[in-house]
């Protein structure tokens, strides 16, 4: 059978591609395409600890059997779908975003209270100078996951009205949004506050995107440290 496999940020660098097609055997599990990359990207074998597989989009065991045509991402903790249009209340964009903006995709005449998070560029990390940030994403997965973070939050808080989680991919300046989320309730107390944090803490543990830091003696890929498993998967 033959199965694509698209790695991401640093598991694309020690790869030195993005997509590669692999023919298994019927019946082969994500292991056994592990074990035949490895072979063929020893670099890859290295980071084996540190990475993170997904079967069309969706979080996998290793003993999970693959089909033919399978999509299979490689990639690494994140740290943190198509592009967000205007009416997009979830995705990732190359266009700069702002705060207000995306509290108003959650405005609605029951809503009493706005609560909105904006990550932000910051020039310094860990005690070293940041000159910008360049963001990647598995864009079709991240789009999906975010939903799922919403999905998640109205769960937890169910007298939420609406949510919206944007994040900007691409190159970014000290001082731009990186992510916006707005949260809205009917009133204070009703979970908007809580809803809001939780969405940009769940967001960097299962959303799959990826930040560079570049400063003026190099550059380095920042990772998480959370490592998803299928107990992450959509169920709501």
């Amino acid at each position: 059978m033959k199965i694509t496999v698209k790695l991401f940020a640093r598991m694309r660098e020690l790869v030195g591609a993005g997509a590669l097609e692999r023919s298994l055997a019927d019946n082969a599990t994500v292991a056994d395409l592990v074990t035949s990359l490895h072979h063929d990207f020893p670099r890859l074998a290295q980071a084996a600890p540190r990475t993170i597989i997904a079967v069309n989009q969706e979080f996998v065991e290793p003993t999970a059997r693959l089909t033919d045509g399978d999509e299979v991402a490689f990639f690494p903790p994140v740290s943190g779908g198509s592009n967000a249009g205007s009416n997009d209340k979830f995705g990732v964009t190359f266009d700069p975003i702002g705060l207000d903006e995306i509290a108003s995709k959650v405005v609605k005449p029951e809503t009493g209270a706005v609560a909105v998070f904006g990550g932000v560029v910051r020039n310094v990390s860990a005690g070293k100078e940041v000159e910008h940030l360049e963001y990647e994403a598995y864009e079709a997965m991240a789009v999906a996951k975010l939903k799922q973070v919403a999905a998640e939050a109205r769960e937890r808080w169910p007298k939420i009205v609406d949510i919206a989680i944007v994040q900007r991919i691409g190159h970014l300046e000290v001082g731009e949004n990186a992510v916006v989320v707005a949260v809205s309730s009917p009133h204070r107390n009703d979970g908007c506050f809580e809803a809001c944090a939780y969405a940009i803490n769940r967001l960097k543990e299962i959303v799959p995107i990826w930040k560079k830091e570049v400063s003026p003696t190099g550059e380095e890929w920042v990772e998480g440290d959370y490592l998803p498993s299928s107990g992450d998967a959509a169920t709501i």
